[in-house]
């Protein structure tokens, strides 16, 4: 694409750009400047020291969180798995090399370049091009930071110099003072025009955000200076856009502006960076959260993660409630109804309904990305809200669980998965269309996808929330223990030295010992809500005696006293196996060993569908503390920790038989009512169905149905008709007045991923049952030798049992499916449940009638089918 010119003629928004550009000059802030030892051997500046004092020269309104992470500087880690990712991931940043991921950016301004171009998503016709340079960037700072190395400083300072000769190259390039990307500036034309290329904004944001990270990680100025041009150039660009204009641009996913621009208003004070940022306030994802709504359905979820990770610092800089309400809201809605066992969210991308999990697994379950942003957010929620556990709970849990399973073990350079997917037999791979290393999950320059981005940080600093302390000034000092990960804290305003020794979560304690320094402080220890379903409790120990305070699951135990060299501090945490139900299937269930999910590893086993366990047969394996064996399927199942599954296919949602109970109709609308839009099940088991539509009552032959148009009438059954049973009988007599293929008879499911369902014919010209679990490759199909008849009432019945099906038609078998991959169980609670109305909304209506439509919790003879099709 042609660089964009400025046209001879300034216009209001040149104008514009070129006032904003003379500010950014004149009203620089002067940092403060990075001690000596910071510049020789990497200790960091934080936040609150790095910027000046700002325009206001004092305090600025807001609410100032309670807790202050510790820099990475004063945090070591020490050997454990978190250890060993991080080194991987540090290889990788000594070996990349700069000016291929410089390339771009230079040929955009015309600069000479030749290097190789990088492949995956930095190519050079891909529009996302130049977001790994800002993933890169944080990641050095935190590496510099964390481990003092100033290898990791000179690499940062090249790359950010590099950066500052293309922004300097911007005019000369025809673009606008203070830009700076590898793609040209024309693109945010076709954004502002209504356009949707790919992302430009968030791109930025991940420039912005690396250079952020540079300048307070690593005292690097000259990224403080580029990331003014550049703040001072979204500025110009988004100042000339009117409210609906401006909403209308943030449709197309950004990134975290919002957030990088509070975080730069925090560290120079300057109100415009707050107006800037403020302009990224998406309404449409606010309003309803700001209202307490869940109206996620649908949304791509790392898109809308981001843009809430923004809300915090926000309410940090303005005091506004509004923006609390927006973060807690969703981070409470996102946890509590769109996670999945490991902590993780999104299928295929998108948030579905809330609590819809077992029917919505796949291979491309929970994005990796948006784990990262999820625990941010949760972070920073708990800086403001101590005593909100659960924020850290859940950091801990999908710590473990995603994102520390995310990288290969075995390559040198840290190689990460894009999802992680929980269908059964999924396995960790690369995503697809971009280049892996052969046998892993990523490469060095053929990937680039955004999950190698946030990979390079989240294995940078797995320091950054192992210990939290108090903020205010003159209150008593406090360290908050968050996470139980083998660390050295060296907390220097308070001269004590905390040393970390454990082998958690593989054992069931950690020790804290106070190593250097005498102080009076008080700790809190996090005390996980998952040892609430353990059969022991929590203990506490100081120096060998048990404190008498009962320890509550999710919540903090305080001790407080005067710390000395030798002093140790032991908490165990019992462990025992918990089976964690999904939400929408009660027979789908989970393994979880204290903090750890566990899997069944399958080796190269493929699965058809979830395996069916006897959780009566778990065993723990001899001298392996976290590994048991079941039986499943009737076969010999390993488990172990999920994340230490890698190279193999797993299973992580285990179906469970339920006991047998009386044999019943379950649910039976006989349909009789013949006025009024609701129709009652006589077993009283069920809530009224619902006429909606163009459904209206009949009579035909003395009895009374439920007539649908074909357009759009049809009989809307409640929620959860389906759920704990392993065998079924569906039974309705229906009359077919046209047919259309794929109409639907009955559909009960959730959407057009899960279902049960029969059509009156299909484009084969026959009926079909089918039955299918989105995860499932193909659908399990009865088919009949033809369509139903038309004209005349005809009783269907479907039984399923034993993984079996067979189709009935007045009482005579039409279809039989002897292999049935799944079966009823699975399906569970449904939540959409229909007749004469399909889950995919492209089907035709049925166009006919219905009456006497029953459910019965057990597959039926042939006999006892015709017997029911004669009454």
């Amino acid at each position: 694409m042609p660089a964009q010119r400025v046209p001879a003629t300034p216009s209001r928004r040149q104008i514009v750009f070129a006032a904003s550009a003379a500010a950014a000059v004149t009203a620089l802030p002067s940092p403060m400047a990075p001690s000596a030892h910071a510049a020789s051997t990497g200790t960091s500046t934080t936040a609150s020291t790095a910027g000046a004092a700002g325009h206001d020269g004092g305090k600025r309104p807001g609410a100032e969180p309670l807790l202050s992470a510790f820099p990475l500087s004063q945090v070591r880690l020490l050997d454990s798995p978190f250890l060993a990712n991080m080194r991987r991931t540090c290889a990788y940043l000594r070996f990349v090399d700069i000016d291929r991921l410089l390339h771009t950016f230079r040929v955009n301004v015309g600069l000479p370049s030749t290097a190789q171009p990088c492949g995956g998503w930095e190519a050079p016709d891909v529009q996302l091009r130049g977001h790994t340079t800002g993933h890169l960037l944080s990641a050095l700072a935190q590496a510099h930071a964390n481990t003092g190395d100033a290898a990791y400083a000179d690499k940062g300072r090249a790359l950010v110099s590099g950066l500052a000769r293309c922004q300097q190259a911007a005019t000369s390039a025809g673009f606008h003072r203070g830009y700076l990307s590898a793609f040209p500036e024309s693109v945010f034309d076709q954004l502002e025009a209504g356009g949707k290329p790919w992302a430009p904004y968030y791109t930025l944001h991940k420039i912005m955000a690396g250079l952020l990270d540079q300048y307070q990680l690593s005292g690097n100025r000259e990224a403080f200076d580029v990331l003014l041009e550049k703040a001072a150039w979204v500025d110009a660009r988004t100042a000339p856009l009117s409210h609906e204009q401006m909403q209308t641009v943030l449709k197309v996913e950004f990134g975290g502006m919002n957030d990088v621009l509070t975080r730069l208003y925090q560290v120079t004070g300057d109100p415009t960076h707050l107006r800037t940022a403020q302009r990224f306030d998406h309404e449409d994802l606010y309003t309803p959260l700001a209202a307490g709504r869940d109206e996620l359905a649908g949304r791509h979820a790392n898109t809308e993660i981001a843009k809430v990770v923004g809300a915090v610092p926000s309410f940090q800089a303005t005091g506004d409630s509004r923006y609390w309400n927006v973060a807690d809201t969703f981070w409470t809605t996102v946890v509590h109804h769109h996670s999945y066992a490991i902590g993780g969210n999104s299928n295929q991308e998108l948030f579905g309904p809330p609590d819809e999990i077992v029917s919505r697994l796949s291979e491309v379950t929970c994005e990796n990305c948006n784990s990262y942003n999820m625990l941010k957010l949760g972070r920073q929620l708990f800086l403001h809200r101590p005593n909100r556990a659960e924020y850290m709970d859940h950091y801990e849990w999908t710590l473990y669980n995603q994102m520390l399973g995310e990288q290969d073990p075995d390559s040198e350079h840290g190689f990460v998965t894009y999802y992680t997917g929980l269908w059964a037999g999924s396995q960790r791979e690369p995503k697809g269309g971009l280049g892996a290393a052969p046998g892993s999950y990523s490469s060095d320059y053929d990937n680039f996808s955004c999950d190698h981005g946030t990979g390079l940080e989240t294995h940078t600093k797995f320091a950054d929330s192992i210990y939290f302390h108090s903020s205010a000034p003159h209150a008593r000092p406090t360290v908050y223990v968050n996470l139980f990960i083998p660390s050295e804290l060296d907390w220097s305003a308070v001269g004590v030295t905390l040393r970390q020794e454990t082998e958690y979560p593989t054992a069931d304690r950690t020790r804290l010992t106070v190593t250097d320094g005498t102080a009076r402080f008080t700790m809190k220890i996090r005390i996980p809500s998952w040892a609430a379903g353990t059969d022991r409790p929590p203990t506490l120990k100081v120096n060998g005696r048990r404190i008498a305070t009962p320890l509550r699951p999710g919540s903090y135990a305080t001790v407080e006293r005067r710390w000395r060299p030798g002093d140790v501090i032991e908490l165990v945490l019992p462990r025992t196996p918990v089976w964690r139900p999904a939400p929408d299937n009660p027979q789908v269930s989970s393994l979880s060993y204290g903090p750890l999910v566990l899997a069944g590893e399958y080796g190269d086993t493929a699965l058809a569908t979830l395996p069916t366990i006897r959780p009566d047969s778990l065993r723990s394996a001899a001298g392996r503390p976290t590994e048991f064996t079941a039986e499943a399927d009737g076969r010999a199942v390993t488990l172990r920790p999920f994340h230490e599954v890698q190279h193999e296919r797993y299973n992580v949602y285990w179906a469970h038989t339920p006991r047998p109970g009386r044999e019943r109709d379950i649910a039976r609308y006989p349909l009789r009512e013949g006025s009024g839009t609701t129709a009652a099940d006589t077993t009283g088991t069920f809530a009224a169905a619902t006429l909606a539509g163009g459904a209206t009552w009949t009579t035909d032959g003395g009895d009374t149905a439920v007539a649908f148009d074909g357009t759009n009438g049809h009989l809307a059954l409640p929620p959860g008709l389906l759920s704990g049973l392993d065998e079924l009988t569906v039974s309705v007599r229906v009359r077919v007045d046209s047919l259309a293929a794929s109409a639907r008879v009955f559909d009960l499911g959730y959407h057009k991923d899960t279902y049960l369902f029969l059509a009156a014919t299909t484009g084969a010209g026959r009926a079909r049952a089918a039955l299918k679990i989105a995860g499932m490759e193909t659908e399990d199909v009865v088919d009949a030798t033809g369509p139903l008849p038309v004209g005349r009432w005809t009783h269907v019945a479907l039984t399923l049992g034993g993984r079996t099906g067979v189709l009935y038609l007045d009482g005579t078998e039409v279809g039989r499916n002897p292999a049935m991959v799944s079966g009823p169980l699975l399906l569970g609670a449904t939540s959409r449940n229909y007749l004469g109305r399909s889950q995919n909304t492209t089907h035709p209506y049925l166009h006919g009638a219905v009456r006497d439509f029953r459910l019965h919790n057990r597959a039926l003879s042939a006999a006892e089918v015709a017997r029911l099709a004669a009454d």
